[in-house]
C-alpha cells in the first residue's frame, strides 16, 4: 500500500514521516511549490524537535518523497490522508475550503478504488460532505471509502506522541476500510477504538474542548487565589494527586493558544449553536481565556506603578515551548496591550520570530536573553522554555534598570527569585 498525504503543514508532514517510520511508502503532496522544494532538500517550514532528523533519514531511504502533481499523486496511491488546514472563520466555524478542494481533486483524478482518510480536524458530518464532493467531481463512478482518523498531536512532542499514542480513533461505516487503516498502525501498541465517522469527529473536538476547560478552570481559580493570598500552584498540586483529576493541564498561566484549542473550542461552540444547543461551560471557557492576560496585566501594572514609558522584556513568544508557532499565542495579545499602555518592548524567543509587521522602534527582538534584558524595568515571561527556567538569574539582574518579574507561566521559583533581589509575581502566586 502506498500512502499519499495531502497538505504539507504541521500535521501532514508529521503524519507522513511517522508512516515512513512505520515502514510505509509515503508521498507528500502540496500545491506550494516552494514548500515542496524545501522539504525535498530536508528543510522544514516549522520547528519541531527531532523531526528534521527523521525527514533526512527517510529522504535518504526514499521511504518518503514530495510532489506538487495532483493527478499523478492521486492515481499512484491507494490510501489518501487529508491533512489540509481548517482555520476558523470570523463566526467561529471551521473553514472547509481546503478540504473541499482536496476532495474534488480526488474525485477528478482517481481511476480506481481509494480509501480517503480525514486526518484534519473537521466538524461533525464533514466525512459525509467529503463523500458528496468526491462523487460530484467524478466522471466515472469509481468506488471509494471515506474514513475519519483524527490526530492528537502536541506541538513540541509530535513525533513522540505519534509513535506512542494514547489511542487511535478510526471512524468508518465500512469494516473493511477501517481494518485497512488499522493495519497501517500495526507496529504500534496503542488501543484502537473503531466507531462511526460522526463519533470520531466529535471525539476530537470534545477532547480539545475538555483540555481547554481544565486550563480555563484553573486560570479562573487563580484569580480567586490571588485575592485570597493562596498559592494556586499548591492548590493544583494537591488537586492533581487525586487520580480522578490528575495533574495534567492544571497549571495556571496567561491562557492557552496554538492552532488547536482556540480554533476547536470555537468550532464546537458554533456547531452547538447551529443545533440550537447551549454549551454554557464552553462559552465561559473561551471568555476566561480571552480575558486572562488582560486580567493579570492590570494587576502587574499596579505592582510596577504603570507600564507607560517603561521598558519591558518579553521572554517567550511562541504559544508553548519547543515550537515556533505564534497562532493565538497570548504573547501577541500582551505585546499589543502593552503598546497601548505606551511600554517599550524588548523581545526574545529561542526559536520563534515576531512578524515583521509588529517590529518597530518600540518593539525590538534580540538574539540573546542578556541583550534583551539590558536596561529593562520589568520582565514578562510568556512561555516556559528551558532557556528561561535554567537561566543564571543572579547574573542577569546586573544589566537591568529595575527588577520586576511577572511570571505568566509560574515557571520560576518565586522564593529564590525574591532572594536574588527580584520583585517576583506569578499567576495566582504571591
Amino acid at each position: 500500500m502506498n500512502i499519499l498525504i495531502m497538505g504539507m503543514g504541521y500535521v501532514g508532514v508529521t503524519t507522513g514521516l511517522v508512516f515512513a517510520e512505520l515502514g510505509w511508502n509515503v508521498t507528500g503532496l502540496d500545491t506550494d511549490t516552494m514548500k515542496i522544494q524545501e522539504l525535498s532538500k530536508g528543510k522544514l517550514s516549522f520547528y519541531e524537535p527531532g523531526l528534521d532528523l527523521v525527514l533526512a533519514k527517510h529522504l535518504a531511504s526514499q521511504q518518503i518523497s514530495f510532489t506538487t502533481s495532483l493527478e499523478t499523486a492521486i492515481r499512484e496511491n491507494s490510501i489518501i490522508f487529508l491533512c489540509v488546514g481548517t482555520p476558523s472563520d470570523k463566526d467561529g466555524s471551521a473553514d472547509l475550503q481546503a478540504v473541499r478542494g482536496a476532495a474534488k481533486s480526488i474525485g477528478t483524478y482517481m481511476d480506481d478504488y481509494k480509501i480517503i482518510t480525514v486526518k484534519s480536524t473537521v466538524p461533525i458530518e464533514t466525512n459525509r460532505k467529503v463523500v458528496d464532493w468526491i462523487k460530484e467531481s467524478q466522471d466515472h463512478p469509481y468506488p471509494f471509502d471515506v474514513v475519519s482518523n483524527p490526530e492528537f498531536l502536541r506541538e513540541g512532542s509530535a513525533l513522540y506522541d505519534s509513535l506512542n499514542p494514547d489511542r487511535i480513533i478510526i471512524g468508518s461505516d465500512n469494516d473493511q476500510a477501517a481494518n485497512v487503516i488499522v493495519s497501517l498502525y500495526a507496529k504500534l501498541t496503542a488501543p484502537i477504538f473503531i466507531t462511526t465517522p460522526r463519533t470520531a469527529e466529535m471525539i476530537k473536538y470534545a477532547s480539545n474542548a475538555f483540555l481547554a476547560t481544565k486550563i480555563s478552570y484553573v486560570n479562573e481559580l487563580s484569580r480567586l487565589c490571588e485575592t485570597l493570598e493562596v498559592n494556586v500552584s499548591d492548590v493544583t498540586a494537591g488537586m492533581g494527586m487525586d487520580h480522578r483529576i490528575g495533574p495534567h493541564f492544571l497549571r495556571a498561566g496567561i491562557g492557552y493558544g496554538g492552532s488547536c484549542f482556540p480554533k476547536d473550542s470555537k468550532a464546537l461552540l458554533f456547531t452547538a449553536k447551529e443545533q440550537k444547543i447551549e454549551l454554557r461551560i464552553l462559552e465561559k471557557v473561551i471568555h476566561i481565556n480571552d480575558t486572562q492576560s488582560s486580567h493579570y496585566l492590570n494587576i502587574w501594572e499596579q505592582k510596577l506603578g504603570g507600564f507607560s514609558h517603561k521598558t519591558v522584556a518579553i521572554l517567550g513568544i511562541s504559544f508553548k515551548p519547543d515550537t515556533d508557532d505564534l497562532r493565538e499565542a497570548p504573547s501577541i495579545s500582551i505585546i499589543q496591550q502593552l503598546r497601548t499602555k505606551q511600554a517599550n518592548l524588548r523581545v526574545h524567543d529561542p526559536v520563534a520570530t515576531l512578524p515583521a509587521a509588529l517590529l518597530s522602534e518600540e518593539i525590538q527582538q534580540f538574539d540573546t536573553i542578556e541583550m534583551t534584558l539590558q536596561q529593562c524595568d520589568a520582565i514578562l515571561l510568556c512561555s516556559e522554555w528551558k532557556d528561561y527556567i535554567g537561566a543564571d538569574w543572579a547574573k542577569l539582574r546586573a544589566s537591568m534598570n529595575d527588577y520586576f518579574v511577572f511570571d505568566g507561566r509560574n515557571m520560576l521559583n518565586g522564593k529564590k527569585m525574591k532572594e536574588l533581589g527580584y520583585y517576583y509575581f506569578g499567576i495566582g502566586n504571591r
